[in-house]
């Protein structure tokens, strides 16, 4: 674990705009118009932000010009969620042998699926959707840190799920753990940290940890939906015993997850 921590020390810090967005989960009174003016004092994010709300993923009706227009057409929400991803994208070095796109349009789905689940297991859908966009970071810094062995468990992992124990025999530990170091280092919040960790193996985390189980499903589903696997099946296969355990509604499941291609849609302008 060592050696990815220390990856995880030279990453630059998360930009404030994005703590303020995290620590405003809370808050009732947060408006559009104050998003906005948080985004803008940075322009490289805003930029991005525009690109990104201009995107197919969320199917504007009229072309997005100012940030004043992206909260009136997005949404307070949406507006977070897209520049959240923003600022996690941007906080990710270019490394040898690393497909951002491939990465971050399986992330940006991995988010999305974070939101029904949520819906579906009484869980906060923000903290969710922010689990969501860094589970996977830790493959980065795997990658940045020992890139043998994330070749190796890339190339060995072909099956839904299978990315967590292949790491684990083959580095002695997994990408959400590392994540969860990364996560502490960022002054992200305390339940975000646990879930992450608890993702590992969320039948065996004591007590029990409802938002590390949502994140680890919502990881089986991007594998089902990257490989084009049937989602009911796939956690059938995967999770059966944490199906059981959550007695997820597969049938209502299926029905509110997103659409595959939109939940993907846009990845080119969050990388650009």
């Amino acid at each position: 674990m060592a050696p990815f921590v220390q990856c995880a020390g030279t990453l630059p810090a998360m930009p404030e705009v994005a703590h303020t967005l995290i620590r405003s989960f809370s808050r009732d009174d947060l408006s559009l118009h104050e998003v906005a003016g948080l985004i803008g004092r940075d322009q490289t994010l805003a930029a991005k932000v525009l690109r990104l709300a201009n995107s197919p993923r969320y199917s504007p009706s009229h072309s997005i010009a100012t940030l004043k227009d992206a909260a009136a057409t997005l949404g307070l929400r949406a507006l977070r969620d897209l520049t959240l991803s923003a600022c996690m994208s941007g906080a990710f070095p270019a490394v040898i042998g690393f497909d951002r796109l491939a990465f971050w349009r399986s992330t940006l789905a991995l988010a999305a699926y974070t939101q029904p689940l949520a819906r579906a297991l009484d869980c906060d859908e923000d903290i969710a959707y922010l689990g969501g966009l860094v589970l996977r970071t830790g493959q980065i810094l795997m990658l940045m840190a020992d890139p043998e062995h994330a070749v190796l468990v890339h190339y060995q992992s072909t099956a839904v799920d299978s990315v967590i124990g292949v790491e684990t025999r083959l580095v002695g530990c997994s990408h959400p753990e590392i994540t969860a170091e990364l996560a502490h280092q960022w002054r992200f919040p305390d339940t975000l940290v646990m879930a992450l960790n608890a993702a590992v193996d969320p039948l065996a985390t004591r007590p029990f940890n409802r938002l590390g189980a949502l994140l680890r499903l919502a990881s089986v589903v991007t594998d089902c939906r990257d490989l084009g696997v049937p989602v009911d099946e796939g956690l059938r296969a995967a999770q059966p015993a944490l199906v059981e355990h959550l007695q997820l509604d597969l049938p209502w499941l299926l029905e509110h997850l997103p659409d595959h291609r939109l939940a993907t849609a846009g990845v080119e302008a969050l990388v650009h």
